[in-house]
Parts: C-alpha cells; sequence; structure tokens
C-alpha cells in the first residue's frame, strides 16, 4: 500500500494473516477471475488491487495471484475481451507471471466432477424446459418442486449426460442439476443447474465441447484446482457460497479454498453493469468501450487517468462488508492529486482571443523561461517564444471589470507568464458587441523582475504566441451521466446522460506540444490536466489532446 492511504488491516487482510500465522496455508494464492465477455471497469480495479495486492504484500511468503478467465459462456465471450483485461490489468501495474489460465483449459476437469457427482447419486439430467425449471423454483415463502427427472438411476443420468456430450440435445432440452434440496431457504440451494447444453462454438476449445458447466459450478473447481486459498468474491456472491462449499465438498478436488466477501465498488454519476456499458457502445452512446467518459480502465487511461492513481483511490476506499456508493469526487481528487505533483505544466489557450504589444516591434520574436513543474524543480524549465501578437483566453480579460477581478480590463496591468507584465491601452469588438482584440503595451525590462514601483499587478496569465502556436483539437469531456444515481433514474440510465459530456474545440498551444507522444500527460496551466490521446494523437501533427480532470470540482457548484 501507499504511505499516504490506510496502514490498518482490512478484514480480509487479517483473516489471511491469522492464517499464515496459525500455519493453516504456508503462503497465500489468490486470483483475478474476470468473465471475458466485456471490458475491465473502475468496479473490477479495486478487486485487481485488493487480490494482486495481496500476492504482492506476501511475496517473501511465496504468494501469488492467478489471471484466470472464467469462459465459461462462449454465446457472450470474445478474444478482444480476453486481450483488453491482459491488458487493463498490466496496465495497472500488476504481473501474473507465468499463472495464466482459463477455465476452458479444465473443461475436461469438470466434466469428471460432474460424472463423479452423478455417481454419487448428487446430480441428475433434467428434461424440463427452462420455464418449467423456472417455475418450479419456489419463491422465498414457497419451497420448490421435485422435478419428474429427480429420482432417475445412476446409470440412466450417466448414460443421458453423455448422450448430452455428444451432441444427443438441442439446447434447452437437458441440463443436469445438483441434488440437493428443493426445499432449502437458499434458493440456490434447490438443485441448481450445473451444465448445460449449448452449441456454440468456444473461443479456445472451438467445436470441442456443446455442453458447457455453469459459473457456479465451475468457479469453486477452478479454484480447487489452482490450490486457490483464499477466494475473495464481491458481496453478491455470499448467497452463492453454500454451493461453493458443497461442490469443493463432494467433488474430486486437490484442495480446499475458502471464499471471502467484500463490499463491491459503487460509484456516484457512474453505471457499471457489463449488460448497460455495452448498451452504451452497441446502440452508439459512446464511440465505443474506451471511450474516455465510459468508466472502463481502457476508456479511463484514453482520459489520461494515471494507473498510479486508481490504485492508490482503490486503497483509500478500502474493503468492508458494508454496501455504499463512493462519490466520483474522490477518485477525482486523487488523479488530481497524482498529476499535480508529477504533470509538467505548459500552456493553452481554450477560448482565444488576441492580443496585440502595440508596441512590440514586428517581426520580433525572443524566448522566455517557463518553469516546468513548481512541483519539481529539478525539472528545470523551458524556453516558450513571445510575439508581437498573442492568444489568451477571453475569459482573462473584461471590459469593464469589478473591482476584485485582478486580471486584464482598460488600464489594468497583468504578467504574461515567464514574461513581462503589460498594460491594457484598447480595445475592439465586433457587431455583437464581443472583444475580438485587445491591445497593450509591454513593460521593458520586467521579465523575472518585481513590478516597477507604481504599477499595480496582482495576476499572471497564461498565453500563447499566434506565430508560433498550434492548433490542436481539445476534447472537453464531462460526466457521463448527469444523475447522481443514474441507474435508478425513472426513464432509464440512458435518460439522464450529460448532453455535454463532450465538447470538442479548436486551441492554441504551445508548439511543443505537437512532437508530444501519445498518451503524454500534462497540466494546462490554469485549466486543467490533459493527456495525448492514444489513438488519435500523432507526433508532428495536428494535436489532439484530452481532457482528463479539471484543476477543481466544478460539479460541487452543481449540487
Amino acid at each position: 500500500m501507499t504511505d499516504k492511504v490506510h496502514k490498518k488491516l482490512d478484514f480480509i487482510r487479517e483473516i489471511i494473516a491469522e492464517d499464515l500465522s496459525s500455519g493453516k496455508h504456508e503462503t497465500t494464492i489468490t486470483r483475478f477471475p474476470p468473465e471475458p465477455n466485456g471490458y475491465l471497469h473502475i468496479g473490477h480495479a479495486k478487486a485487481i488491487c485488493l487480490n494482486f495486492g495481496i500476492a504482492r504484500e506476501n511475496a517473501a511468503t511465496g504468494a501469488r495471484c492467478h489471471l484466470r478467465f472464467d469462459d465459461t459462456n462462449p454465446s457472450k465471450e470474445e478474444v478482444e475481451y480476453v486481450e483488453s483485461i491482459k491488458a487493463d490489468v498490466a496496465w495497472l501495474g500488476f504481473d501474473w507471471g507465468d499463472h495464466l489460465y482459463f477455465a476452458s483449459d479444465y473443461f475436461e476437469f469438470f466434466h469428471d466432477c460432474a460424472v463423479a457427482l452423478i455417481e454419487k447419486g448428487l446430480a441428475y439430467v433434467d428434461e424440463q424446459t427452462p420455464d418449467q425449471i423456472k417455475e418450479t423454483r419456489g419463491s422465498l415463502t414457497v419451497p420448490g418442486t421435485e422435478s419428474p427427472y429427480r429420482n432417475r438411476s445412476v446409470d440412466e443420468n450417466l448414460e443421458l449426460f453423455a448422450k448430452m456430450r455428444a451432441g444427443g440435445f438441442k439446447d434447452g432440452e437437458a441440463v443436469l442439476r445438483a441434488k440437493i434440496d428443493m426445499a432449502s431457504s437458499n434458493m440456490v440451494m434447490r438443485d441448481p443447474v450445473i451444465y448445460r447444453v449449448m452449441h456454440t462454438a468456444h473461443h479456445n476449445t472451438g467445436d470441442a465441447w456443446c455442453i458447457y458447466p455453469m459459473y457456479d459450478f465451475a468457479h469453486p473447481l477452478e479454484d480447487a484446482k489452482e490450490h486457490i486459498t483464499h477466494s475473495l468474491c464481491t458481496l453478491e456472491f455470499e448467497i452463492h457460497r453454500p454451493f461453493y462449499d458443497w461442490t469443493v465438498e463432494n467433488c474430486p478436488v486437490p484442495s480446499r479454498p475458502r471464499q471471502i466477501e467484500f463490499a463491491r465498488l459503487n460509484l456516484n454519476y457512474t453505471v457499471m453493469s457489463k449488460r448497460k456499458l455495452l448498451t452504451l457502445v452497441k446502440d452508439g452512446h459512446v464511440s465505443g468501450w474506451d471511450d474516455p467518459r465510459m468508466p472502463t480502465l481502457s476508456g479511463m487511461r484514453r482520459r489520461g487517468v494515471p494507473p498510479e492513481a486508481i490504485v492508490r483511490f482503490s486503497e483509500r476506499v478500502g474493503i468492508t462488508k458494508f454496501k455504499g456508493t463512493t462519490d466520483v469526487a474522490l477518485l477525482e481528487f486523487e488523479i488530481r492529486d497524482y498529476l499535480n505533483k508529477e504533470a509538467p505544466r505548459r500552456m493553452a489557450v481554450l477560448d482565444p482571443v488576441k492580443l496585440v504589444l502595440v508596441n512590440y516591434e514586428e517581426g520580433r520574436s525572443e524566448d522566455v523561461e517557463v518553469v516546468n513543474n513548481p512541483e519539481k524543480p529539478d525539472e528545470g524549465s523551458r524556453k516558450v517564444s513571445v510575439s508581437r501578437e498573442l492568444w489568451i483566453e477571453r475569459d482573462d480579460f473584461m471590459a469593464d471589470p469589478p473591482k476584485k477581478f485582478f486580471r486584464l480590463g482598460p488600464d489594468r496591468y497583468v504578467r504574461l507568464r515567464g514574461g513581462y507584465i503589460i498594460k491594457c491601452v484598447g480595445f475592439e469588438t465586433g457587431p455583437d458587441g464581443e472583444v475580438t482584440e485587445i491591445r497593450c503595451e509591454y513593460l521593458p525590462d520586467t521579465i523575472g523582475k518585481d513590478a516597477p514601483e507604481g504599477v499595480k499587478c496582482k495576476a499572471a496569465i497564461h498565453w500563447v504566441s499566434a506565430e508560433f502556436g498550434r492548433e490542436a483539437e481539445v476534447r472537453l469531456y464531462d460526466r457521463l451521466f448527469t444523475d447522481e444515481n443514474p441507474d435508478a433514474a425513472e426513464g432509464g440510465f440512458v435518460s439522464v446522460m450529460n448532453p455535454d459530456s463532450l465538447n470538442t474545440i479548436t486551441a492554441w498551444v504551445e508548439p511543443s506540444l505537437a512532437d508530444e507522444s501519445p498518451e503524454w500527460r500534462c497540466q494546462f496551466e490554469r485549466i486543467g490536466y490533459f493527456v495525448a490521446d492514444r489513438f488519435d494523437h500523432v507526433p508532428g501533427e495536428k494535436p489532439v489532446f484530452n481532457r482528463t480532470v479539471a484543476l477543481r470540482d466544478s460539479w460541487a457548484k452543481k449540487a
């Protein structure tokens, strides 16, 4: 963990520490087991940091964390998702080494375990329709009804299960169910389906199988197969734990893992259902899984969020048993806090208005020194060219400024960042009254020096040379939803999408920004933190920058 966040052990780490000190386990083996049916999102980051973090913290005992794909549903899984997940985990700074696994690698093992259950009289082939099975499960207050096929003989079930594997049933015509208790108060234990027929090619095994295990059956077997010591799951799996333990107890497995549940991460102004995120992608509400407005890790990466900030955020949120919603402003704080220290400063003008230094000779230019990062003096300074015509931000000038406005106005002084003190001597407006040009005089011999006696200069503004600056495409990203809880919106989550979540503008930037590499991050001085787009920014061509986060939380004013 980082020094700045929780040092107290959470309840999971306390369990692990006790297991190690008592000798119950000589080491710790965890796993991160995503289903490759979508891209990872910020909620998954918490689980990644927990599982890989525990392994890292206990490295001295030989601890490790497996990356395992729970690919048991070929109808929703794709190689694209597999590759994106591997890239995201690595981007966060975690390494699974040689321990990359797929549930599909264990299909024969799962099958053997299912056969073992049949031979023990603990599983049977049910030929009821899916609707009939659903109807006979009962409710929380009404016990389920036993299937008419529940008491078939072992031999008959073995024969029918072999027929399922051989392709003798169509999809939905037969399933294999565990034989437990149709009157159980836990509906998960009412003879759950553990195998279904699915004539669908698998991304890893091709057409080798036409029956696939259910997630609840495969997951504990995978953990046991890999000798996982602590299987860490979110709270929705708590009700599934009895079946997890039943499966491990009744199948021929090489180890006995322990499932422990913790509260998942929920963020306001965010949806994190893979189904809903897929809807946003397929219906064209966003440009893809890596759209910078998406809460996916690939989207956050493209937006310029540092992986270190995500890890710190995950640590700060912590591990508990209590459900709750975290304010997304906390994530934004961690992003700002990290970038404030690490990001170099550059000047960019997003809403430009022309400023002319009327007493500066035409054709003249000179370099001034501007600090790269005040948080890191050892990173020095850079040279930026001043010329007669400059671009400044439109809101850095007011024709009739109030008393406490310290930037530019008629007969007022400001300092150009790293350069001269200037005085406004006039301005021009267009037909609509909007300022089109500001005329100023520069005060010679004021670079790097205090204002001359009698000159009141209380502010410094950023600027870009109109002669040497570069036009840039700047994408101003904001929160994707306007409602704090989009999942509960009366018109559905799509109805509360923020129409201003993306605003693409043409800005003027320092010329050096055109040569930076994709994913290079910086602070546009006095504006916010930005990143060269991962895909669209090409060094040497027109710069393309995405806003990662503003310098302060503008949403606090909206609340």
